[in-house]
């Protein structure tokens, strides 16, 4: 089960595309949520999703902006593309005919 970070983590990720690193996922929650976790919050998470097998991630090349280091690139996998679909449909589920105003828009 997918804690409430891990799924607005991998959210990020699908956002932010082929330039899923650290500084734009942490752009994509910020911009999305109105949240600014820190930046090593976000690294643990992209860690422990990755040990779980939700997340890839690749090398990408070393660029200037970075001073020739190399980035960590990020893509959801299938099985993380699963678990976030199945625990969305559970909070869609709960929120489903709540009469308090949470039904989805």
């Amino acid at each position: 089960m997918l804690g409430e970070f891990e799924q607005l983590i991998l959210m990020a990720v699908l956002r932010a595309g082929d330039a899923a690193y650290g500084i734009p996922i942490h752009a994509e929650l910020v911009r999305h949520t109105g949240r600014d976790p820190s930046l090593a919050s976000v690294y643990k998470t992209l860690e422990r999703l990755e040990q779980k097998g939700f997340l890839s991630v690749r090398t990408g090349p070393p660029t200037p902006e970075r001073g020739g280091r190399r980035k960590q690139l990020y893509r959801v996998t299938n099985a993380g593309q699963k678990e976030l679909r199945a625990a969305l449909g559970a909070i869609r589920r709960m929120a489903r005919g709540l009469d308090v105003g949470l039904e989805p828009s």
